[in-house]
């Protein structure tokens, strides 16, 4: 397919772009001069991967699922993002970005979060480049993910629990956003996911690319060849877009997997790419879930009205098939890998494990990015399945 996000940069075919008051024109600019001209020189890329090696534990291992693999009739490899600090994928973005904030003289992060890891992560960075940390989250998001409220704050960052509209991801996006407006000079935002304007998701595409690129050698080394097929889960998109990006020219197929919710019928969902709209949300134009649904998802990190503009494009151009899985099947998931492997997965991840197995039948070789772990979600998960902590 045509590269067509580096022929206009920050631009996704239709989707992408800047959508933003006036006000924020100038802090866009001058981030995406410092991630243009800092970010992509050899000296910051080789301090990245030093941080991500001896601090986050990268590279990570890409494990063939034995009995998983009897059980969907396909041979499934994870990637093992839920081995990294901090339990998920989001630590890789949250380095690059804080890395960035500290070069260009910036004395606080901002961030918003849904299940929580991302706010970890962030506050990971902030205790690490000694930064000063605050995090937006829903109140809703809040209640059920208990455990990383209290990370974050035990390593020094403030939380904001977001009470507002739906007291979801998107309201704590809209107040980590005004926080931006108006104290851009000493903060940087670190956005979460590839969403956003120009230039975050081509940025966090580039800090998460490291998922894929492991995963193409470890999987080359394994089998001599490439997958079938590559899967991840997609919220904002950040770990499926750092897993597609290495194979985007390969013959591999992508499948993303996002929060079906109640199912196909159900007007409670978080699956704007299978049953959404093409809009502009949150500083970019891509696809929406319509005004009559309530954004709903078993998982808090796929709890999200929007989706990253790459991700749009590649649904229009057909790279690659986004299916809704439901809350139902993320939790049978959770429970079947659990038992099959003695791996916990997250929520969000749960659903990428789910829809592996509905793929197994057309596929011999599958590549699932396993984005976090599940130690966050056992409360929630026990309270669903009826059981007794």
């Amino acid at each position: 397919m045509t590269r067509q996000d580096e022929a206009t940069p920050g631009q996704f075919g239709e989707f992408g772009g800047r959508h933003v008051p006036e006000v924020m024109e100038e802090p866009l600019d001058r981030l995406t001069e410092a991630y243009e001209t800092v970010a992509r020189t050899p000296e910051f890329r080789a301090e990245f991967r030093d941080v991500l090696e001896s601090y986050a534990g990268r590279p990570t291992p890409l494990f063939r699922a034995e009995r998983l693999s009897a059980e969907y009739g396909a041979d499934v490899y994870l990637k093992r993002e839920d081995l990294l600090h901090g339990g998920a994928h989001k630590i890789n973005n949250a380095v690059g970005q804080a890395l960035l904030a500290k070069k260009a003289g910036k004395s606080r992060l901002i961030a918003e979060t849904g299940a929580g890891q991302h706010g970890t992560a962030t506050a990971m960075v902030g205790a690490l480049f000694d930064l000063d940390t605050e995090i937006y989250m829903g109140k809703k998001d809040a209640n059920r993910q208990r455990m990383n409220v209290f990370r974050m704050r035990l390593m020094g960052a403030e939380v904001n629990e977001v009470t507002r509209g739906g007291a979801g991801l998107a309201d704590a996006v809209d107040a980590a956003l005004e926080d931006f407006a108006g104290n851009v000079e000493e903060t940087h935002y670190l956005v979460g996911s590839a969403v956003g304007p120009d230039p975050f998701p081509r940025m966090v595409r580039e800090f998460q690319s490291v998922i894929g690129e492991e995963a193409r050698e470890q999987i080359r080394e394994e089998t001599g060849g490439l997958p079938d097929a590559a899967v991840a889960c997609v919220g904002g998109g950040s770990n499926a877009i750092g897993l597609f990006h290495a194979f985007r020219d390969d013959d591999v197929t992508f499948y993303g997997a996002e929060g079906g919710g109640e199912g196909a019928d159900s007007k409670r969902h978080a699956a704007p790419l299978a049953k959404g709209r093409a809009d502009v949300i949150h500083g970019m134009r891509t696809r929406v879930i319509d005004d009559d649904v309530e954004v709903h998802s078993v998982s808090a990190g796929l709890d999200y009205p929007g989706v990253g503009p790459e991700h749009a494009m590649f649904r229009a151009a057909g790279r690659c098939e986004y299916r809704g899985v439901t809350d139902e099947e993320a939790l049978g998931a959770f429970r079947t890998l659990s038992e099959t492997e003695g791996i916990i997965p997250a929520l969000e991840s749960s659903h990428a494990v789910a829809l592996a197995k509905e793929i197994a039948d057309e596929h011999d070789t599958i590549v699932v990015n396993l984005s976090g772990r599940g130690d966050k979600d056992v409360e929630q998960a026990a309270e669903l399945f009826g059981l007794d902590l």
